[in-house]
């Protein structure tokens, strides 16, 4: 363990885990635990619980668990270590530089490839402002996109040269090495091993995080080469479907409402033309987390996309998710432009200004669209047009926004309302039945543990597995009890090695520190591993009986369960043998 059981027991102390999940989102008391909306997965009944005498959280939707330190890692994508110095920051606990070890070989932290994205950042702008390499850049910025001295210095941007080790070297300069900067996305490894500057001949706008950090970097080429953009990949201190472009700027500027735009330009085009609450995704479409950023923030969104069928499939998606999500989403509709870069240099802030107050619903979008593909005065065509728009009012969750909608396409369409009412209403209960069934084949899925990637070995061995989580989730609780332990079970005695790795940390921990405590095994598991292990907490806490005689009980049926398994393997060996030596004569 990097940092001492004492410091994370301050550490924890001071942030007692309902303040520090009330902070994200909101959370009602619900008996002596906290309930809300989880955070990490859309839902629209809250199953994400925070249980205050365990100082844990966990959601019975997505399985997301884990403590303080946990949250905190999956909610700002930090590692391990990280996670517990913002922590330390955030109460005022001083804890030593870390330098991160697994068996014995040196990681690549977070905080270092944050050291080093800022100096790359401060590459890339040095040479964009330097004749010799970035003249033809800056010319496209200021000449092409008509951007000023000014917005280019206030958005950080910068050039990537024309050579596959000028920025390697610069780092190499400044103590970085090849691995971290292969880490970080900055270089690329070539078949004979040596590193590459991963940007070459690009535009470099720099990813900054609420905080600051500059996190990631987006490339656009100068010339006609593929792919015009270029992202950096996932690393220790970024991942791509947690950020947004310029919220760094927006989340000061977004009570009224947040613009979401597809592209780098279009964003610094509206913020230069005083738009700045304006935002885009990642050189991806939204995703599920990226809505939940915006609901942090905001509750409501006008979406900018592209005027292409690309970006309107795209506006479609945002629709959904933002909408799962409790926002208000609406989108312009931009005629004359392609997007909000072009329409600004067209028409100016305040053309843009006014279409987005007339931007539309859904509902209206979606209506716009549909009767632009369908003749209506056609019989074959209004069925078409009604059955689509019909689709539409049923993805509301709202039953006053369906029953409004549905009253405003009967006028539309001319259709009675009472057949509208039971076209939707058709739909939703198809949309219900499958929802069921796909629930009822995911349960069936976690009970029987098919497809279990944190225990795979569960699932052919599901009562020891039981048995296993129950007395892990008992030692979980009762820190005390492993001591009781020690002369009755062994790491052997387990029967999947999941369950058998969590016992051996546990044995560990309290051998070398008298005490246990979840967080105290966490750096040895993955984010997935570990809310595995919060589960087995949460559901002994549920039970009144977890103390040595109902431990006790548990160790002898795991015996007697690893017993029969070792009997039926060594059969199944025997008939082995049998089979080789017949071949074998």
């Amino acid at each position: 363990m990097n940092i001492s059981p004492q410091i994370i027991e301050d550490i924890k102390a001071r942030n007692d885990i309902e303040r520090v999940v009330s902070s994200y989102i909101t959370l009602k008391r619900a008996g002596s635990n906290f309930n809300g909306s989880c955070p990490f997965h859309s839902e629209k009944t809250p199953s994400f619980t925070v249980f205050p005498s365990t100082q844990s959280f966990y959601c019975f939707g997505c399985g997301a668990g884990g403590d303080a330190i946990t949250f905190v890692m999956r909610m700002e994508n930090l590692d391990y270590v990280s996670a517990i110095r913002a922590l330390a920051e955030r109460s005022g606990v001083t804890i030593p530089e870390n330098v991160t070890y697994n068996n014995g070989k040196k990681e690549v932290t977070r905080s270092r490839v944050l050291e080093m994205n800022k100096e790359a950042a401060r590459f890339f702008r040095n040479a964009l402002f330097d004749p010799k390499y970035g003249s033809e850049a800056m010319d496209y910025l200021t000449k092409k996109r008509n951007l000023s001295t000014a917005v280019i210095k206030h958005f950080g941007l910068g050039f990537a040269p024309n050579s596959f080790g000028a920025l390697h070297d610069h780092l190499k300069r400044l103590g970085y090495t090849d691995d971290e900067m292969v880490t970080g996305f900055l270089c690329g490894k070539g078949k004979n091993g040596s590193a590459y500057d991963y940007f070459r001949n690009r535009i470099m706008f720099p990813i900054i995080d609420v905080s600051g950090n500059v996190v990631a970097f987006g490339g656009r080429v100068m010339d006609n080469s593929e792919p015009k953009y270029l992202n950096t990949s996932d690393t220790p201190a970024f991942k791509k479907s947690k950020n947004l472009f310029a919220l760094n700027f927006a989340k000061n500027h977004c009570d009224a409402n947040m613009i979401l735009c597809e592209g780098y330009m279009d964003v610094i085009s509206l913020h230069a033309a005083g738009f700045q609450n304006a935002v885009a995704t990642l050189g991806t479409a939204i995703t599920s987390e990226q809505a939940r950023i915006f609901s942090r923030y905001t509750k409501k969104v006008v979406i900018s996309y592209d005027s292409d069928q690309a970006g309107q499939r795209a506006a479609d998606k945002a629709f959904n998710l933002l909408q799962e999500v409790g926002v208000d989403v609406k989108i312009l509709k931009m005629e004359g432009a392609k997007d909000p870069d072009e329409f600004i240099k067209k028409f100016g802030a305040d053309k843009f200004a006014a279409i987005i107050e007339g931007s539309k619903t859904r509902f209206e979008f979606e209506t716009d669209k549909t009767l632009s593909k369908y003749n209506i005065s056609n019989v074959d065509e209004k069925i078409k047009a009604s059955r689509e728009l019909c689709r539409v009012i049923a993805s509301f969750s709202s039953d006053i926004e369906r029953e409004l909608y549905s009253r405003k396409l009967s006028t539309i369409l001319d259709i009675p309302l009472v057949s509208i009412q039971k076209e939707v209403a058709s739909i939703l209960r198809k949309k219900t039945n499958e929802l069921k069934s796909k629930e009822q084949s995911e349960l069936y899925r976690i009970t029987s543990g098919l497809g279990d990637r944190v225990n795979p070995e569960g699932a052919s061995n599901i009562r020891a597995n039981k048995i296993e989580e129950a007395i892990l989730g008992i030692l979980l609780l009762k820190g005390d009890l492993v001591s009781f332990t020690k002369d009755k079970l062994t790491a052997d005695d387990f029967v999947t090695p999941f369950s058998k790795s969590i016992y051996e940390s546990i044995v560990s921990v309290y051998s070398e520190y008298g005490r246990l405590d979840i967080s105290y095994i966490q750096e040895n598991f993955t984010i997935e591993q570990f809310s595995r292990i919060t589960k087995m907490m949460t559901e002994r806490e549920r039970l009144s009986k977890n103390d040595a005689e109902a431990l006790n009980s548990l160790i002898e049926s795991l015996k007697k369960e690893k017993t029969k398994k070792d009997d039926v393997d060594d059969s199944f060996d025997n008939i082995f043998d049998l089979i080789k030596n017949k071949k074998r004569n």
